[in-house]
């Protein structure tokens, strides 16, 4: 490990103390690992793809008062105090600003490689076992239902109605979580957004029973 990675890791896990469960250093470090191990069957720029993972939830908008250049401006004054090159920093800033679920109607065509890497790891980590974990988590920290038959999934929802959203934990799986699959860019996302999205199905089927008691 080089040591702007090794310097980026202790920044964010001081940043990150105390953080809300789903967004902590945790969900960091495994955004990072994937991140690597999806880089090993793409061509790219490897040191741009770690501090993209290691700082793209640096300053999460949503607990932030929907702040979106945050990020940007914590992480541009970390790398330039780090002596990044120009080029790098530029690089990173892209990826953590076209990143989000939320901002996918508004992403440049022509996506480099290392922005598709890591959104393919933070949206394998929304799903599977973690994201069944993670959304309640959140769910929770929020004090959103957990799930309420009256109340449907809103289907292609617009960035200000997802910001704004605060319908039930389970209407979540419909509205983001089972849509994450098919927006994978790699192969291996994709290889192991199949086996998480399975899982997920499998979750849901098994609550509704529970659910209605059948």
């Amino acid at each position: 490990m080089n040591n702007l990675i090794e310097n980026t890791v202790r920044f964010v896990k001081e940043k990150l103390k105390g953080a809300e469960a789903g967004h902590d250093w945790y969900h960091i470090e495994r955004v990072w690992k994937l991140s690597k191990k999806i880089a090993e069957t793409e061509d790219c720029n490897l040191e741009v793809v770690e501090l993209a993972a290691l700082l793209h939830d640096i300053a999460d908008p949503k607990f932030h008062n929907g702040d979106e250049t945050l990020a940007l401006s914590v992480s541009s004054e970390f790398l330039k105090n780090q002596q990044a090159s120009e080029e790098v920093i530029e690089r990173v800033l892209f990826i953590i600003k076209n990143i989000s679920f939320k901002n996918r109607a508004e992403t440049p065509e022509n996506l480099p490689v290392e922005l598709k890497i890591v959104q393919d790891a933070d949206r394998i980590d929304a799903i599977g076992a973690i994201g069944v974990a993670r959304t309640f988590n959140f769910g929770g920290f929020k004090n959103n239902l957990m799930y309420d038959p009256e109340i449907k999934p809103k289907l292609n929802m617009s960035k200000e109605e997802y910001k704004k959203s605060d319908g039930t934990t389970i209407n979540h799986f419909y509205e983001k979580l089972l849509l994450l699959k098919d927006l994978m860019n790699t192969q291996k996302g994709k290889e192991i957004a199949a086996d998480r999205h399975n899982f997920m199905l499998q979750f849901l089927d098994q609550f509704y029973k529970e659910w209605n008691v059948s």
